[in-house]
């Protein structure tokens, strides 16, 4: 049974004449439904929705294309807690995992949670991670778009392929994420692209516009810079995720040595000092290198030893 509050916002849509609101009621009722496995219901009330979009035949496909091909599909894994964030982005985003946790009280006062979210940053620190420890903390999967079949060469056809995708994930609770955003966002007023990249923004950017709350949207991009004007304002949450400080680096490393159980043998604070410059991506590498030598190296593993060779490696790393 759907939650009262869905019932009644309904009630209130249908009273009223907005096809808008029943439209968007009746797909927070589907995602609810489907979520609690409750297929037939879902289904039956999916062909209610007005202007849908969307033409399921029996063979479960959509528009001749089965919606997989436009994403694939992740169990999260990674926690909030599992992350070191400056604290400003961890105050924001548990804020946002509190709307969505709690979006029954909000509804009953005449309020949505918040659920569009551009990460910025340089790569390797943090923003596919973040995307995923969103859907764990709201227990939803998380959908990544696949711009390989997104992405087409014929007119039209992208932007055909971008409804279809919205289309699908708005009757589903799930995390949405576009990773390198600037790959269809990019601003409308380069010169060098054609019409149809101005076509897909503007579609694209329609179709964020109408998301449904219960789908968080979570883009991330390299090159903010690139994105263009319109679609900064498209999002409620804009968070900037930097490379770590020397302290973020040393606590990333005392997290690292709990979770291994492995003493280094070299003072947390001299390790951070060496690695100043590092990605978390980077950091993640020379973690996983020093637990394969202390395996590789049974039953004599000097980890000390090999904390220092690992040092010594990355200092004379080749760099861009």
């Amino acid at each position: 049974m759907a939650r009262s509050d869905l019932i009644i916002s309904l009630a209130r849509a249908g009273a009223t004449g907005d096809r808008t609101l029943v439209r968007k009621v009746l797909e927070a009722m589907v995602a609810e439904e489907r979520t609690k496995q409750h297929h037939v219901m879902a289904g039956r009330l999916a062909a209610l929705i007005p202007e849908n979009g969307v033409v399921e035949n029996k063979a479960g496909l959509v528009n001749g294309g089965q919606p997989s091909d436009y994403f694939f599909e992740i169990i999260p894994k990674k926690k909030l807690t599992d992350l070191v964030l400056p604290e400003m982005v961890a105050t924001a985003c548990g804020e946002l995992v509190e709307e969505q946790q709690r979006v029954d009280l909000l509804r009953s006062h005449g309020l949505e949670p918040r659920h569009r979210v551009l990460l910025a940053g340089p790569p390797g620190n943090g923003k596919t991670s973040l995307a995923e420890a969103f859907a764990e903390a709201m227990i939803v999967p998380m959908l990544v778009v696949r711009y390989e079949t997104v992405i087409g060469s014929f007119l039209g056809e992208t932007a055909s392929r971008l409804r279809r995708l919205f289309d699908y994930v708005r009757t589903r609770q799930c995390v949405l994420f576009f990773d390198e955003f600037d790959t269809l966002g990019k601003e409308r007023g380069d010169i060098h692209d054609t019409g149809e990249i101005k076509r897909v923004v503007s579609s694209l950017l329609l179709q964020i516009d109408s998301l449904p709350s219960h789908v968080v949207v979570v883009t991330a991009t390299n090159h903010p810079e690139l994105l263009d004007r319109a679609v900064w304002r498209r999002f409620q949450l804009r968070l900037t995720l930097p490379p770590p400080s020397q302290r973020q680096i040393e606590q990333w490393l005392e997290t690292t040595r709990k979770r291994y159980k492995v003493p280094l043998g070299v003072a947390l604070p001299t390790i951070a000092k060496r690695l100043k410059g590092a990605s978390f991506a980077e950091l993640e590498d020379f973690s996983s290198d020093i637990s394969r030598r202390c395996v590789l190296a049974q039953p004599d593993s000097d980890v000390k030893r090999i904390v220092r060779s690992r040092l010594e490696q990355w200092g004379k790393r080749f760099q861009p």
